[in-house]
């Protein structure tokens, strides 16, 4: 492996290192989100029937969404995970990756690197919250939703979030700032391999949210990206992308307000202050434990002709 910046490839280049037609990364693009749409409607359907029959589903008159019980919310985790086979699958197939390097360009996950980045993360979630504090806290249905009591829903949902959360939010860490990262960066220059996973992210989190949210999400895409970069790989973003949603469904769920932290769409611009501190404070973070461990950022793989 090679930390210097002028050899090797970058992880948003790795793609580059196998069979180089540009229909490769447009046909794999296309396909990882189709099929990641695809498998995570189909598996939250099943999830659903599944309810149905186990529960008898929510009452009358309401969607599943808007107060999802255990069963669903796994089926809705479940089915964003299984986007994380497909992006090995195609990475493998039609780029000659080995799984390894859609993770990093050590060609495996950096445990050590992913958990101190859990504990920075906890750290710009502390300063975020602080300074959510200081401002006007806008328009927040969860903070005057009655809450559900503390029952047995209330844990199951709690324990199905704890323990499913993490492959969630590393599926869409493989799929935007992985695959998708990749296979832009195979063909257009950095920044664009940055900008445009980011821009997909944020549109694919739904075309009714506002632009207070769409923008938070869009603020969240690049920085993730921009870790990808600067650290050689995706465990500095799941591991943010992790606690994020942890704290973000826990809170829904102890208030009441699961079903809207699941499809948000009001916002306010108040909530801006608040991402940027928790966006520039990881991302300094992370970055100096990622130079702190002396993690590589480049392979020894060099760049292979258009063929």
């Amino acid at each position: 492996m090679s930390t210097t910046a002028g050899t090797g490839l970058g992880y948003h280049q790795l793609q580059r290192s196998g069979p180089r037609a540009i229909w490769r990364p447009v046909l794999g693009a296309v396909a990882l989100l189709v099929g990641m749409v695809v498998l995570a409607n189909l598996i939250t359907a099943v999830a659903a029937l599944v309810d149905v029959v186990v529960t008898g589903g929510v009452p009358a008159g309401t969607k599943p969404l808007d107060d999802p019980g255990p069963v669903l919310m796994a089926g809705i985790l479940l089915g964003l995970s299984a986007s994380i086979p497909l992006a090995l699958a195609l990475a493998r197939a039609l780029h000659g990756l080995r799984p390894g390097f859609v993770v990093s360009v050590a060609g495996r996950i950096r445990w050590r690197y992913l958990g101190g980045c859990l504990g920075m993360a906890v750290v710009a979630m502390i300063a975020t919250m602080a300074v959510a504090s200081l401002v006007p806290s806008g328009t927040r249905a969860e903070l005057t939703a009655t809450p559900h009591p503390f029952d047995g829903r209330m844990l199951a949902l709690l324990v199905t979030v704890g323990l499913l959360t993490p492959f969630q939010g590393a599926a869409e860490e493989v799929v935007f700032r992985g695959y998708l990262t990749q296979a832009v960066g195979s063909i257009f220059p950095t920044a664009v391999a940055v900008v445009f996973p980011a821009l997909v992210f944020a549109v694919l989190h739904g075309f009714g949210q506002s632009w207070p949210v769409f923008t938070d999400r869009f603020a969240f895409g690049l920085v993730a990206g921009m870790l990808v970069v600067l650290t050689g790989g995706l465990e500095a973003g799941i591991a943010m992308h992790v606690v994020n949603n942890w704290l973000a469904f826990g809170f829904a769920i102890v208030s009441g307000n699961l079903g809207e932290a699941l499809q948000p769409t009001d916002g306010t611009w108040w909530s801006l202050p608040g991402t940027l501190t928790q966006s520039l404070v990881y991302l300094g973070l992370a970055v100096w434990l990622a130079r702190r461990q002396g993690l590589a950022t480049r392979t020894g793989v060099r760049w292979v002709p258009t063929r």
